[in-house]
């Protein structure tokens, strides 16, 4: 089923051009990625798609009954209701239906609607007509849906009763796509959906979009992501829009083998339109050959031209380099507390650099790594422990939230403040390489996106020459092909990386070895990201088998029991034995008594019994008495079983 069609789109922001003849189509359980460079309009695309951005030409086509779900990449939920009460308002038809049920239960058993002709057949067939649209709208599970959706999110049962105005922007953003997957919308929009997410989350968040039951449409950033969740990609670049199938990975290889077809395709023709003219140019004077050269050149007009293929984007170009080298030992952290104001955040710190390392700390959100990294940097001051740095380091350190660039300086003053011994010539070089040119080096640097931040950022931080590298979330912002470059360029530093990321392609390529921070400390693995997931499972089965160990070890030693302990288990099995009697006892009596129910149930049915409103009375009450006396049995029963089981 075709939920979507976007034809012949156009859109400009004043004179600019920013979306040209856009073609895209999105059908039911299409999994789909919109990728592009940073500016190239993909956020502009699916503002409109969603109905928030109106367009110049061209014209969208969706079906009255298709609902469309989007959640742009900074948005934040703001309510002042609690978590719980915010999520349940997503549910409101569904807890007014179930009112609804509740009331109509009371008025059957109400003796009064026995004696109006009809009444209780009436209200009878109502209940049955609403309770199979209440089971078929999730009526039955709508709660169990919000614990798991946001315990996917890292809210826990304790967080339940929290205010949302008192949480984060970070924790608002995630509560607002919790809110979102719950309404599933027949098609999912989603701009960044993997901001301000740990990895945990991040990999409970493709298996939930891997299982949607409706279409999703995503702009990330995140290729691992990408990977595991997409089957087509569609790509924007200079303002048009190109289709490719299968996951970003695919869609890279199928874009390399598309552009070497396209090249030799051009070659050829160029060749065979050199040849046209050469013939044409040799023959057209001659009487003996100037038909033919005219039916050359006949044939040379009615060729349709090819343009030059149109290869990649520029992208940036940089590389780190280092002043000075370090020792072999750069730093270390023994018995480290680490927090604000003097609140530990985090304890039990074991952490040692050696030259060459580029070491990835990874952890759940609001465990500390991005506090570890200040304080590594003297930003914040270390609580307790002992802290060492190596002879000749140079730290350079990256702050996710480029909060230190916020002036109204333009780029190239803020670049040549830093270094203001560097050649006016040297810095546009830099801001060039790092795609600044022209007019953009003139820009106000408040006024920069995100992605030109990072940028900037990145190139000051390329300039200082460090020896250790501390980045805290250095691909956030930037685009794929961004992001590759500097992965390429930080697989050749010479220095030393520590570095915090949520991308876990990104930690496979550049990660040597793995720390994980957690609550009771730090952990070290000698491997990238993979590496570090295989072991982490390898140790959950070795605890797991340590378990199973201990309890037959615990069976085992249960049987050399001494005689006063004899006598006890004697008398347990005893009572065991009269609780398993009773509980036999009280499954025959059930059965019997539901056996009485059904029929009960069913002469209510019959015309000639529910017709004698007296006789339908007399034989709901009996019910109703069966009922009770069912009730009173299972509760029994419960209780019996759960004292066996304990």
């Amino acid at each position: 089923m075709q939920l979507l069609q976007v034809q012949q789109i156009d859109k400009y922001f004043g004179a600019d051009l920013i979306l040209s003849n856009i073609k895209l189509e999105l059908h039911d359980k299409d999994r789909t990625a919109l990728v592009g460079r940073n500016g190239a309009g993909k956020s502009t695309l699916l503002k409109i798609i969603a109905g928030e951005l109106s367009y110049d030409s061209g014209q969208i086509i969706k079906p009255k009954d298709v609902t469309i779900g989007y959640l742009s990449q900074h948005t934040g939920l703001e309510s002042n209701l609690t978590i719980w009460e915010e999520m349940l308002c997503v549910f409101d038809d569904v807890r007014e239906m179930e009112q609804k049920l509740r009331d109509i239960e009371q008025k059957m058993s109400d003796p009064a609607n026995y004696q109006q002709e009809g009444a209780y057949e009436k209200l009878l067939s109502e209940y049955d007509r609403l309770q199979e649209d209440f089971k078929e709208i999730g009526g039955y599970q709508y709660e169990s849906d919000i614990r798991s959706v946001l315990h996917g999110f890292r809210f826990f049962e304790k967080d339940h009763h929290t205010h949302i105005s008192t949480l984060s922007g970070g924790q608002k953003t995630r509560l607002a796509l919790a809110k979102l997957l719950l309404t599933k919308p027949d098609l999912l929009i989603l701009d960044e959906p993997t901001n301000h997410l740990d990895i945990e989350t991040m990999a409970w968040l493709e298996k939930y979009l891997q299982n949607y039951p409706g279409a999703l449409l995503l702009v990330s950033h995140d290729r691992y992501f990408l990977d595991q969740i997409v089957t087509q990609v569609y790509e924007l670049s200079r303002h048009e829009i190109s289709i490719f199938h299968g996951n970003y990975s695919k869609y890279l290889e199928q874009k390399a083998e598309r552009y070497e077809r396209d090249v030799k395709l051009f070659e050829k023709q160029q060749g065979e339109i050199a040849k046209l003219e050469d013939f044409i140019q040799r023959n057209l004077a001659r009487a003996s050959t100037t038909k033919r050269a005219q039916s050359r050149r006949k044939q040379l007009e009615r060729m349709k031209i090819m343009d030059r293929p149109a290869g990649d984007e520029k992208s940036a170009s940089f590389s780190f380099s280092i002043e000075k080298q370090t020792g072999n030992d750069v730093f270390s952290l023994v018995d480290g507390t680490v927090g604000y104001d003097g609140s530990p955040l985090a304890k039990n710190i074991e952490l040692s650099l050696t030259r060459g390392d580029s070491i990835a700390l990874v952890g759940p959100n609001g465990i500390g790594k991005s506090t570890l990294l200040k304080t590594i940097f003297k930003k914040l001051p270390l609580l307790s422990g002992e802290m060492k740095y190596g002879s000749n380091v140079q730290i350079g350190y990256y702050d996710q939230e480029q909060a230190d660039l916020s002036s109204n300086k333009t780029v190239l003053q803020e670049l040549w403040d830093h270094y203001p011994l560097t050649s006016e010539k040297d810095i546009r070089t830099v801001l060039g390489n790092f795609l600044f040119s022209g007019d953009d080096v003139l820009k106000t640097v408040s006024s920069l996106s995100g992605g030109e931040k990072a940028r900037l950022a990145l190139a000051i931080l390329m300039l200082q020459k460090a020896n250790l590298l501390i980045l805290d979330e250095p691909t956030n912002h930037l685009d794929l092909d961004s992001k590759e470059v500097l992965e390429n360029s930080l697989v050749d530093y010479p220095g030393t990386i520590l570095f915090v990321s949520h991308d876990r392609y990104f930690i496979n390529r550049i990660a040597t070895k793995v720390v994980e921070l957690s609550e009771s400390g730090t952990v070290e693995y000698l491997g990238d990201y993979d590496y570090f997931l295989e072991k982490k499972e390898e140790m959950n089965e070795l605890e797991k088998l340590a378990r199973e160990k201990l309890e037959q070890k615990s069976q085992a030693g249960s049987k050399t029991v001494d005689k006063s302990s004899y006598v006890h288990e004697k008398e347990m099995r005893k009572l065991d034995r009269q609780r398993k009697r009773r509980i036999s006892e009280i499954e025959e009596c059930v059965e019997q008594l539901e056996h009485e129910l059904a029929e009960k149930e069913e002469l209510l049915c019959q015309p000639d019994i529910y017709e004698d409103h007296e006789q339908s009375l007399a034989i709901h009450l009996e019910v109703e008495k069966l009922k009770e006396e069912v009730d009173k049995l299972m509760g029994e029963w419960t209780e019996l079983s759960e004292e066996m089981d304990s």
